[in-house]
């Protein structure tokens, strides 16, 4: 019977194709034949159908043959972005505590320098310094207590360093400035790691800091050189000369890469150019004393 079928079928399909040659039977055949025909035709699902099926199947029972199943690994990959977001939350909370102790020292880094600025205007350089000094146990206060917080993350010096680095190189600079006002020479790594009470193992200053803080030092020398000059201390061109010739030759020993260090650096050959000019202008018109003359030719030999 269903070769029968099957042959009415195909002859069916084969004069189809011409439709003038369909005859009256064949047509009212027709939906017969196809219908009894199709229904035997077994039902596929696509094959997309069947590789997701088959896809999920394998992941939702494979857990024998040594792969993990698809609910272990949802619960290893949430596990681990809970950690993530531990470690985020505690990282955040612990700078906000360090920017909090930072803005502190950047508050305490305004006085200090609101007193030096008393310098410029010729005052005198001991009442000035003792007010400015006041400052110095309140750095140190504070230094310790940023050392205190970095102790909950041992090793994350570099990581969270940002943070505080342009209020250290302003105190740095201003430490520098007035220990050369005191005694005419210039502050080591070391005294000035002493004034804040920082240990070097632990939280010690960072040495680009330091030396950063030693070229914005340089920066106010011009200015003072002039206002001292204009008080009538003729004297401070050639100390300030000196010194900054030294400290510039002393960085040139520096192998410095092209970053903002290189770059304060570049600027002190400016700061020392116009100190040179505010010299030789005194030179020149003659208001250095002859004692003073006779000191120059020693400093310049």
């Amino acid at each position: 019977m269903n070769s029968v079928f099957r042959k009415a079928y195909f002859t069916l399909l084969s004069r189809s194709l011409n439709p003038n040659s369909a005859s009256p039977f064949f047509l009212q055949a027709l939906p017969f034949v196809v219908t009894s025909y199709t229904l035997r035709i077994p039902f596929s699902r696509p094959r997309s159908a069947q590789f997701l099926s088959l896809s999920v199947n394998s992941c939702s029972m494979a857990g024998g043959d040594g792969h993990a199943p698809l609910s272990s690994f949802l619960t290893s990959l949430d596990k681990q972005f809970e950690e993530f977001r531990t470690q985020l939350e505690e990282s955040g909370s612990l700078r906000e505590r360090i920017r909090g102790v930072a803005m502190e020292i950047e508050s305490s880094t305004r006085l200090m320098q609101a007193s030096l600025l008393l310098v410029h205007q010729s005052g005198p350089v001991p009442e000035v310094l003792e007010k400015a000094k006041a400052q110095i146990d309140v750095l140190k206060d504070q230094y310790c207590r940023l050392a205190e917080v970095l102790h909950e993350c041992p090793g994350q010096y570099y990581r969270y360093h940002g943070d505080w680095r342009s209020e250290t190189q302003s105190v740095a600079s201003l430490l520098a400035f007035m220990h050369w006002l005191e005694t005419g020479n210039l502050l080591l790594h070391t005294e000035a790691e002493e004034k804040l009470g920082l240990n070097n193992l632990d939280f010690g200053l960072d040495i680009e800091d330091y030396l950063v803080g030693i070229c914005f030092m340089s920066n106010e020398m011009p200015r003072y050189v002039v206002n001292r000059v204009t008080a009538g201390d003729y004297d401070c061109p050639r100390k300030v000369l000196k010194f900054l010739t030294d400290l510039h030759a002393s960085f040139r020993m520096l192998n410095l890469r092209n970053d903002f260090l290189r770059k304060k650096f570049d600027g002190m050959k400016y700061d020392l150019r116009r100190v040179e000019e505010v010299y030789y202008d005194v030179k020149i018109r003659g208001l250095a004393t002859n004692g003073e003359s006779t000191g120059d030719q020693g400093v310049q030999a």
